[in-house]
C-alpha cells in the first residue's frame, strides 16, 4: 500500500469519526437508535477506492470510535464491529460481484440490512437469548435501517457524483497535487 493510499484512509476514517461523533450528539428517541452516518463514508470509500480501503475505514471508525466513547470491548462494540464488517463486506461483494448493477442508494439498502442482519443476531446470541424479543423487534429494526440506508445512500450518491464532478476536489481533500 502506497503512502498516498494510507493518508487517503486515514483522512476517510477521520471523516467517518467525526460523523460518528456528530451523530452521538444528536438526541434519539431510543438511546440505541443510530442514523450511521459515517457509512456514507464507508459507502463513498467503497465506490471511489475499493473494498480493502472501505473495509480499512470502517475498521478505524469502529475501533477507535468505540475507544473514544469508552465502550472499547463491550456490548456497544461487539454490535458495532459485526454490523459494520457484515454491512462492508455485503455492499463489497455486491458491488464486486455485479460493478454497476446498484447505486449508491441500493448497495447502502443492501449494507443496512447486513448491518441490522449482524447486529440482530449477535444481540441474540450474546445478550438476550430469548426469542419473543427478537421477533417484536426485528420488523422495527429492520424498518428503521432500511430507511436510514437510503437516505445514507442518497446523500452518498450525491457525494460521490460532486466530487466526480471535481476532481480537483478528491485531490486537494487528500493533499494530492499540492
Amino acid at each position: 500500500m502506497q503512502l498516498q493510499d494510507k493518508y487517503r484512509i486515514a483522512v476517510l476514517s477521520a471523516y467517518a469519526l467525526a460523523l460518528h461523533g456528530f451523530e452521538s450528539l444528536l438526541p434519539t428517541p431510543i438511546p440505541w437508535l443510530r442514523l450511521g452516518l459515517a457509512n456514507i463514508i464507508t459507502l463513498t470509500t467503497l465506490l471511489l477506492y475499493g473494498f480493502r480501503a472501505a473495509m480499512m475505514v470502517t475498521l478505524i471508525r469502529v475501533m477507535l470510535g468505540s475507544l473514544f466513547a469508552g465502550t472499547f470491548l463491550g456490548p456497544a462494540f461487539f454490535l458495532s464491529l459485526g454490523g459494520g464488517l457484515a454491512g462492508t463486506l455485503a455492499m463489497g461483494c455486491v458491488y464486486s460481484a455485479a460493478p454497476g448493477l446498484f447505486s449508491a442508494f441500493g448497495l447502502s439498502i443492501i449494507g443496512a440490512l447486513f448491518h441490522n442482519a449482524a447486529q440482530l443476531s449477535i444481540a441474540y446470541f450474546l445478550f438476550i437469548q430469548k426469542l419473543e424479543p427478537m421477533l417484536l423487534i426485528t420488523p422495527f429494526i429492520i424498518l428503521l435501517g432500511t430507511l436510514a440506508g437510503a437516505v445514507n445512500g442518497i446523500i452518498s450518491g450525491l457525494l460521490i457524483r460532486n466530487l466526480k464532478k471535481s476532481p480537483e476536489k478528491i485531490q486537494n481533500v487528500y493533499g494530492e497535487g499540492s
